[in-house]
């Protein structure tokens, strides 16, 4: 069943697990990760990031994956990842994505909350959840020109207050696309937020936290993690040993037919790390 973030955080922060967001770039990979969760009875999110955007327009996107959840027998969300542009993070909510992030995280923290502000004005009228970033989260590789910023307590309670997202994503440690190793999660700046911050919290760079503070995290406020490059490495390696098995292999379903249970036992695997 299609819902909003706010319809999967919610339940999530009063029962001290989170949920997994994550990043997915076709239909196959969005079907593992859906019967995981089905598997488990669990939510789930399935993001599109932009990367995704810029390769397929939107009302595909939208065509492809909103179907799936809405048939699914467990809450889904599909939420747009980081997005940088107000305009494009409106049309996402007017060609029905259920979530949606305005990263607004490179900006003087006053225009980052005007532009939440805007978006969550459009999003309100349909029923869509916002979420925002307060401090910024580097990446290991590629999109050098994002700044690495812890959170701000002030900062992050003045977007609460005045710009009303349903969520906030934050940055202790964290760092996106992390492929082989593991960062340490400022637990002091956490401990501030959490203390601050009354609405769900959110993690991006889950693949490079180690799986212990992944554990405390989810048992906390942070009720969204959001998932790729684990993913993705699965994928990768999938695919490759498909093909080394039988070299005159070249039907795409008969090969993805093999990668899909890969992807959702990775999936299943981080759905139960957050404790669903």
């Amino acid at each position: 069943m299609l819902a909003n973030l706010n319809q999967v955080l919610q339940p999530a922060f009063k029962g001290g697990y989170a949920v997994a967001c994550f990043n997915v770039f076709g239909y196959e990979d969005a079907l593992a990760v859906v019967e995981a969760a089905e598997a488990r009875k669990a939510s789930v999110i399935l993001s599109i990031n932009l990367d995704m955007i810029e390769f397929i327009p939107l009302q595909n996107i939208v065509s492809m994956f909103r179907p799936l959840a809405e048939s699914a027998s467990v809450p889904v969300c599909l939420h747009l990842d980081h997005n940088y542009e107000i305009d494009t993070v409106k049309s996402a909510i007017d060609h029905g994505f259920s979530s949606v992030m305005y990263d607004g995280s490179q900006k003087p923290i006053m225009d980052n909350i005007a532009g939440i502000q805007s978006v969550v004005a459009h999003a309100r009228q349909q029923n869509v959840s916002v979420e925002a970033e307060v401090g910024s989260v580097p990446y290991a590789k590629g999109r050098d020109h994002i700044k690495s910023a812890l959170t701000k307590v002030d900062e992050a309670l003045m977007m609460v207050e005045q710009g009303k997202p349903e969520a906030i994503a934050i940055s202790v440690g964290n760092i996106h696309r992390i492929e082989s190793s593991y960062v340490d999660i400022n637990f002091e700046r956490f401990d501030a937020l959490e203390k601050a911050i009354k609405i769900p919290l959110v993690i991006h760079g889950t693949s490079g936290i180690k799986p212990e503070d992944i554990r405390v995290l989810a048992r906390r406020n942070v009720c969204k993690f959001n998932i790729g490059t684990c993913l993705r490495q699965r994928f990768g390696s999938a695919l490759r040993n498909t093909l080394a098995s039988d070299h005159e292999l070249f039907d795409r379903l008969t090969i993805m037919k093999q990668i899909i249970p890969e992807l959702s036992d990775e999936a299943g695997k981080m759905i139960e790390l957050l404790g669903q």
